[in-house]
């Protein structure tokens, strides 16, 4: 078994790659991180729903419900961009939080007050780590 440099990373990409493969459900290791990120995309409306099943391992599980049109059965997040890397990280002042498609889009943010959407960065005038950009 493999370690995983970019925890962030991998859990977006099971997100991208399930939605791609049109599953219902995704599996994800959890952490605190994650978790948060997860109730994001939920607050956005990115994804139906998800569970912690904190008995599966070690650390727990993430079950996400993907979300897809009805008619279309196009994905509901059209995309799901990975930001800040363990290589290059990016931050942003409470002045300068990135807009993502105009304000379309949602920015998740690692803040002093936890991980927060870009637009309660800017309410909480807080700065930090800008994690992932989601359309």
């Amino acid at each position: 078994m493999s370690k995983i440099t970019d925890p962030i990373a991998d859990f977006l990409t099971r997100v991208r790659n399930a939605q791609a493969a049109k599953h219902r459900v995704v599996d994800i290791p959890a952490s605190n991180i994650k978790k948060e990120i997860t109730k994001i995309l939920k607050d956005k409306g990115y994804i139906l729903n998800y569970k912690f099943e904190d008995d599966v391992n070690f650390q727990g599980n993430i079950k996400i419900a993907l979300k897809y049109h009805p008619e279309t059965k196009q994905p509901a997040i059209k995309s799901i961009k990975r930001i800040s890397k363990p290589g290059l990280r990016q931050y942003c002042d409470s002045e300068n939080i990135p807009r993502v498609l105009n304000g379309l889009g949602v920015a998740i943010i690692s803040t002093s007050k936890g991980v927060i959407s870009d637009k309660e960065a800017r309410d909480l005038n807080v700065g930090g780590e800008v994690l992932c950009y989601v359309y």
